[in-house]
């Protein structure tokens, strides 16, 4: 199990100052509030690292999880920064040795900004599938993030997921509301076995191409007992952007954006009566 309970506080973020208001990171050396918030957040990798500390990763190596080409001193660099600019904080943790990270209220706040920006990419960001942006641990960390644990109707349930290109296997031990990710066989008893080709199961979790669909097509063989297969379509929780997400995320902006002229127009008005 990859439990990220190891790390060295002393090779992580070596002269931690704490949380601040300035950052350094290159300047636009412009007032506008755009400019300053782009210094922080459009840093390369600043945008992935929120999006993994806003879904519950806290710990240095279950970032690197999510962050698999990331090298570990510019982790450490940018966790650094997020620090000095106040959008993170570091906590000694509450296991082990070494350190967790958590939002600060103003990273809390950047939580519709990643949203907005994961959006518009599942909208106009292209559906191909390069096999360079291809990676099964990725994939698979998605995956055991968006379990719908709710639907799980057993104690314990395990999956093993077989990718055939590269030949590597993972498995999901599922005992809810917990869901691990396992790069080894535990001896555990597997429930069902999900024979894939990582294209399509990354197009189904991305929902590009139906389930029913990839099954059809032999990309994807579900393996186990009865109980076990009707029941991985309820339980395997697609991308937040997927079945029309992007779309809900991107138009209430737009009904954000439609309300302000109109509430200004009130206030004008209330303005203008006086």
């Amino acid at each position: 199990m990859p439990h990220a309970y190891g790390e060295s506080p002393k090779n992580e973020l070596a002269g931690w100052r704490g949380e601040a208001l300035t950052v350094g990171v290159p300047e636009y050396r412009q007032f506008c509030p755009v400019s300053r918030g782009a210094e922080v957040f459009a840093e390369r990798w600043t945008p992935l690292i929120l999006r993994e500390l806003l879904n519950g990763s806290h710990r240095f190596s279950e970032l690197q999880l999510g962050l698999p080409r990331i090298s570990r001193n510019l982790l450490a660099q940018r966790l650094a920064l997020l620090a000095s600019a106040g959008v993170v904080e570091r906590r000694p943790a509450e296991r082990g040795r070494g350190f967790s990270y958590h939002l600060t209220s103003a990273g809390e706040e950047l939580r519709a900004v990643v949203e907005a920006l994961g959006a518009w990419g599942y909208r106009w960001g292209g559906a191909d599938l390069p096999s360079g942006q291809l990676d099964p641990v990725l994939l698979m960390w998605f995956i055991r993030r968006r379990v719908q644990v709710q639907a799980v109707r057993r104690d314990r349930a395990v999956v093993r997921f077989d990718f055939r290109r590269p030949r590597r296997s993972f498995w999901l031990r599922i005992e809810p509301p917990a869901v691990d990710l396992c790069f080894t066989d535990e001896g555990f008893d597997v429930e069902l076995s999900v024979d894939a080709d990582l294209a399509a199961l990354t197009a189904v979790w991305l929902g590009r191409v139906r389930l029913a669909e990839a099954i059809a097509a032999g990309s994807i063989r579900l393996d186990g007992d009865e109980d076990a297969r009707p029941l991985f379509s309820r339980w395997f929780g697609l991308s937040p952007f997927a079945d029309g997400g992007a779309e809900r995320i991107l138009s209430s902006g737009d009904a954000r954006r439609t309300a302000g002229p109109q509430k200004r127009a009130v206030i004008s008005s209330r303005s203008a009566a006086r």
